[in-house]
């Protein structure tokens, strides 16, 4: 079993910056394939942006390309989701999530979820 805690979520003005963290209760070096998700008010789950074991390897949502950069530090046992240029439209509960499937970017194909942080982008 694995434990998923986020952390890092606030208000922020658009335009701005913040910075989540994903910290796993287990190694997660070489055994997980790490991601986020948001769910906007109203709206279903959505992909984020994933990482591949090593952390060499991500991807991205098109809405936030060029805008958020995933990362994970295995030793730190972390992932984390820097968020530049926020828009109000990424309003949201942000979850991380763990899997084994490479490039998986649908909710039913992670295993683990950590129960979510808020994200509130101003105008």
């Amino acid at each position: 079993q694995v434990q998923l805690v986020e952390s890092g979520g606030g208000l922020v003005q658009a335009g701005g910056s913040l910075r989540l963290s994903c910290a796993a209760s287990v190694r997660t070096t070489s055994r997980y394939v790490m991601a986020w998700f948001r769910q906007p008010p109203g709206k279903d789950r959505e992909f984020v942006a994933g990482i591949d074991w090593s952390g060499y390897s991500t991807y991205y949502a098109d809405s936030v390309k060029g805008r958020f950069t995933i990362s994970r530090d295995n030793a730190k046992n972390s992932v984390y989701l820097q968020m530049n240029m926020l828009k109000p439209e990424d309003t949201a509960v942000y979850s991380c999530a763990a899997g084994r499937i490479a490039g998986a970017s649908g909710p039913y194909e992670y295993d683990f979820w950590g129960q979510g942080t808020q994200v509130t982008v101003s105008s």
